[in-house]
């Protein structure tokens, strides 16, 4: 049985980061041709047939709203050596893509260049869950760089896998 208050934010939150995670972006062109996005570490595969992926994104964000609406998403598997493109992301700046290195696809999703890994999605569903949105992604094109070592988030802080 659990008591009330192991069940606050910040606990929760303490044992939720013992659960080491990958860290994407997830971006688009906004009807203006700039790019929008922020950082998610709450992302998973979810089908292989057909290939779906999820990600979770808080109700509080400003950026989703925005991104919601794009016919595309790049989903961005960072790379270890992009800690601070990590940081850039998830941080209410103006332009966090400035100094990035970015590409777009035709249909607007962007990826950041030197990843992990990136995979261009449509928004296949949404569903709320608590104070985040659960959303699921079809998968049109992917691709992976196997000497790319992932970015990884746990306890709150980035690190690297080591063998």
């Amino acid at each position: 049985m659990s008591a009330p208050h192991l069940l606050h934010a910040a606990n929760l939150r303490r044992v939720f980061g013992a659960f080491p995670t990958g860290v994407t972006a997830v971006a688009a062109l906004a009807p203006t041709g700039e790019p929008i996005g922020l950082a998610a570490s709450s992302f998973t595969s979810v089908s292989l047939d057909p290939p779906i992926v999820s990600v979770c994104i808080g109700h509080g964000s400003s950026t989703w709203p925005r991104l919601r609406t794009a016919a595309r998403l790049g989903v961005t598997v960072l790379g270890a050596h992009q800690e601070e493109a990590a940081g850039q992301l998830s941080r209410p700046v103006a332009d966090r893509f400035a100094g990035l290195p970015w590409r777009s696809t035709l249909d607007g999703a962007v990826l950041i260049d030197g990843s992990a890994a990136w995979l261009d999605c449509s928004i296949e569903n949404e569903v709320t869950a608590g104070d985040h949105d659960v959303i699921f992604l079809r998968v049109h094109e992917l691709d992976a760089d196997p000497a790319v070592e992932p970015l990884v988030f746990h306890n709150s802080r980035f690190w690297r896998l080591r063998p």
